[in-house]
């Protein structure tokens, strides 16, 4: 049976491929855009199916495949007009955590290992490693960093489903290096940040799309690293981490 799965996304992929290049050499009278349209969707099934062959072979993965499945499947409808379902729907689904975490509360035989919900999130510099002044976790919910004259500080921050909303230009930032981490399983980020402040910034998602300073990457497994050229000289600056399974990431200079 795992065989099959493999074999099954196997075949997808080069199906996928296949199309993509009989469309660039004309074959097929299809535009790329078009068929990204109707591509990306079947991208998400696919990581869900992927995600739930490795829960089966013990590796984890069973909730973010059930998601994957569940919004891949309603963008694929929507695709063929059997319902209405846009990217920016996803959150919609946030009912979904409820029922995760029903089923995790749930006791069945004997009582197994306790697992934290944490999630630590490390920035690789060794040389000035911070202290997280700020560790919150969250189910759902909206945060804002936006009031007038909030100070910056070493800060990680969770979320299972919603929205962040960072608003560097009206904040206090000490002359320092300082992480700013930010983590979420499916939702929007939104970050503004002033003209004159150094800072390198490094955002991963699963499924969705990145936007840095008009430049869009949209799809699955998308990565976008960005540092100003004075970053290594300074001595006031942000590391910025963003990563997030499914939604969208968008950053802003002014």
């Amino acid at each position: 049976m795992k065989r099959m799965w493999s074999n099954l996304f196997a075949i997808a992929i080069i199906v996928i491929g296949l199309v993509l290049v009989l469309s660039n050499i004309g074959v097929i009278d299809w535009n790329y855009s078009e068929i990204w349209h109707y591509l990306y969707p079947v991208f998400i099934v696919l990581l869900g199916l992927k995600a739930l062959i490795d829960f089966l072979r013990g590796d984890g993965g069973f909730w973010f495949g059930i998601f994957c499945l569940l919004f891949g499947g309603l963008l694929v409808l929507d695709r063929f007009e059997i319902l209405t379902f846009e990217f920016s729907d996803v959150f919609k689904l946030w009912p979904l955590l409820i029922i995760f975490m029903g089923v995790s509360l749930l006791r069945f035989g004997k009582k197994g290992k306790k697992h934290k919900a944490a999630v630590n999130i490390e920035w690789n510099d060794r040389k000035n490693k911070k202290e997280y002044k700020k560790y919150q976790n969250y189910a759902v919910g909206d945060h804002r960093f936006d009031s007038e004259g909030w100070t910056v500080e070493p800060t990680q921050v969770k979320n299972a489903v919603g929205e962040y909303y960072v608003d560097f230009t009206k904040a206090f930032i000490p002359n320092e290096e300082i992480p700013f981490h930010l983590k979420g399983w499916a939702g929007e980020v939104r970050i503004i940040l002033p003209d004159n402040l150094e800072f390198r910034l490094e955002a991963l998602i699963k499924a969705g799309e990145i936007n840095v300073f008009g430049e869009t990457s949209e799809g699955i497994n998308r990565r976008t690293y960005y540092e100003t050229p004075g970053y290594a000289d300074a001595i006031r600056k942000l590391d910025i981490y963003i990563d997030y399974k499914a939604g969208q990431i968008r950053v802003d200079r002014i």
